[in-house]
């Protein structure tokens, strides 16, 4: 009876700490996952301590002399109970499985599988990254994009007691343009008490290009997010859900409307118990109402962009140029190795959100091979062979035109400028304001221009690459047109005036540099003008004005 007693309590607090540990931990059920394995070890460590106390009370009891435990005769016989045996060779043999599942799943025995983790299509800079509108270039940083919804946050009285800024600030594309996105989040555990049943009421969505913050508020509040406890938890409700699904970090999304997501990628693992990580499901959880979605990974709506992350995106890269001739040549002679630079961005292209980073030689050199682009939603790589300036080195070389300001270089974006490839950079002042812009040419960095708008920095790169012999005087044609001018805009841009221009027969705005058109200042609303000019991206470049006012 007694010993039935004894079992039946071990069983009870083994149930109790288990499930303690299980309920904040959230281990899936699932051999694949590391987790699973500490929770199982730890359970069995547990049982077997317990085990082992039992039988020394049992044997404690049962000595006369309790004060003098030296005197106990605890030889092997004491401690050979079953129930010790029997837990510990188990847990013994649950860790040995652990170690030989890690070894056989690394890419020490596994280089040649870890190497073919993607396919990489080599593909050409020009015909894929067009030139594009600066509307559609994220001018923002992650760290810009906190520091302005921080300030929004700071301007709503009624949340900024209750609630504060996640800081998820996800970068997607929404509605062809791009903006980074972040929900609020309880201040406190009293504050969740209080609000939990109306939930969070709105997000903060930054258009990356304008800089436009918006606190967008909603008829129903979101329900469940990460700083939500117990069921509405959101890492708690997957796990319940979906309890044998290893899940990737959750990443809160938008839909085309506008309605709150969590978009949890299932991770799946391709070599041995550990190796190989992949992305097999992708299940998409309203925030508002809790209603799931289990979507095999090619079946994801098209406006999910996050789906493979961009740590895991880089890592199959690394894979691929390092383990190209084994695990070991990786150690020792380094032969071929290639690796991904520090750091990456990301770019919109295709209505997708695509990582961006360099290529470069292990040997820690500053130049770059090459660089690529990954999908985030399908996980397609594209490299292009373009050699020349490492990252940081264009922001270093970025930083030395504006060392007089002590503004800092953000990490660069990739653009297509007169069919040379850039790197666009922001620089901000201490403050992690954005004050200028520059582009470094990614062949020559030397070739470096500076502006106070990215307009402006293009204009003065392309006069670089021109003057420099980059682009081999390749003007571009002079057309011209005659129309009725229907509306003028005045701008100063660094000392010079500037005079937008629109005809009635046309839709794109023409620049008139009053210095070096001075003839434009005879002409008004209504008059009707010949000019001629060069095209150009945002507008279109006056170089002469013909006709008479009428």
């Amino acid at each position: 009876m007694k010993k039935t007693k004894s079992i039946a309590l071990v069983a009870l607090l083994v149930l109790i700490v288990g499930f303690i540990y299980y309920y904040i931990a959230l281990p899936p059920i699932n051999i694949h996952a590391k987790g699973f394995w500490y929770f199982v070890i730890s359970v069995l460590a547990i049982v077997t301590i317990l085990c082992l106390i039992t039988t020394v009370i049992k044997n404690v009891k049962s000595h006369d002399q309790i004060r003098n435990i030296n005197n106990l005769a605890l030889n092997s016989s004491d401690f050979k109970s079953k129930q010790v045996l029997i837990s510990f060779g188990i847990t013994l043999v649950a860790i040995v499985i652990f170690i030989i599942g890690s070894v056989l799943s690394s890419p020490i025995v596994n280089a040649s599988k870890y190497q073919k983790l993607i396919n990489i299509e080599t593909r050409d800079f020009s015909t894929d990254i067009e030139e594009i509108s600066y509307n559609e270039i994220p001018l923002l940083d992650k760290e810009s994009a906190t520091l302005l919804g921080s300030r929004k946050m700071g301007s709503m009285v009624e949340y900024v007691s209750q609630f504060e800024v996640s800081n998820a600030y996800t970068q997607i594309n929404y509605n062809n343009s791009p903006v980074r996105v972040t929900p609020l989040e309880y201040g406190s555990l009293y504050k969740w008490i209080s609000n939990q049943s109306e939930g969070i009421p709105a997000y903060i969505r930054i258009d990356m290009a304008t800089q436009d913050v918006d606190c967008i508020k909603l008829e129903s509040g979101i329900k469940y997010s990460k700083s939500d406890h117990f069921g509405r938890n959101i890492y708690r409700y997957l796990r319940f859900k979906y309890p044998t699904y290893i899940f990737d970090e959750p990443s809160f999304e938008i839909d085309e409307s506008g309605v709150p997501y969590w978009v949890c990628p299932v991770k799946d693992y391709t070599i041995g118990l550990f190796g190989g990580e992949t992305i097999s499901n992708v299940v998409l959880v309203n925030a508002i109402t809790g209603k799931h979605t289990n979507y095999k990974v090619e079946d994801v709506p098209t406006w999910i962009d996050h789906v493979y992350s961009a740590d895991l995106l880089i890592s199959y890269y690394d894979y691929y140029g390092t383990l190209k001739h084994g695990y070991w040549n990786t150690l020792f002679s380094q032969k071929d190795c290639l690796k991904t630079t520090e750091g990456y961005n990301y770019i919109v292209l295709d209505d997708d959100v695509w990582v961006y980073t360099g290529v470069t030689s292990v040997g820690g050199d500053e130049s770059n091979v090459g660089f690529i682009l990954m999908n985030q939603r399908t996980a397609e790589t594209r490299y292009y062979s373009i050699s020349g300036a490492e990252e940081y080195s264009a922001m270093s070389s970025a930083e030395g035109q504006v060392q007089h300001l002590g503004y800092k270089a953000t990490f660069p974006l990739l653009l297509n400028i007169d069919n040379e490839p850039t790197y666009f950079i922001a620089l901000k002042d201490e403050a992690g304001l954005v004050k200028k812009y520059a582009m470094v040419n990614i062949s020559k960095y030397q070739v470096v221009a500076i502006g106070d708008s990215a307009l402006e920095c293009e204009k003065t790169y392309t006069a670089l690459l021109r003057n420099s012999g980059i682009t081999v005087s390749q003007e571009s044609e002079t057309l011209t047109i005659t129309g009725t001018i229907t509306k003028i805009a005045q701008a100063v841009i660094d000392g010079n005036s500037h005079y937008y221009v629109m005809l009635n027969n046309s839709d794109e705005i023409f620049d008139v540099t009053i210095g070096n058109v001075i003839d434009m200042l005879k002409y008004d609303v209504d008059s009707t003008v010949t000019f001629s000019y060069k095209k150009g991206t945002d507008s279109n470049t006056v170089i002469s004005i013909g006709e008479t006012v009428q």
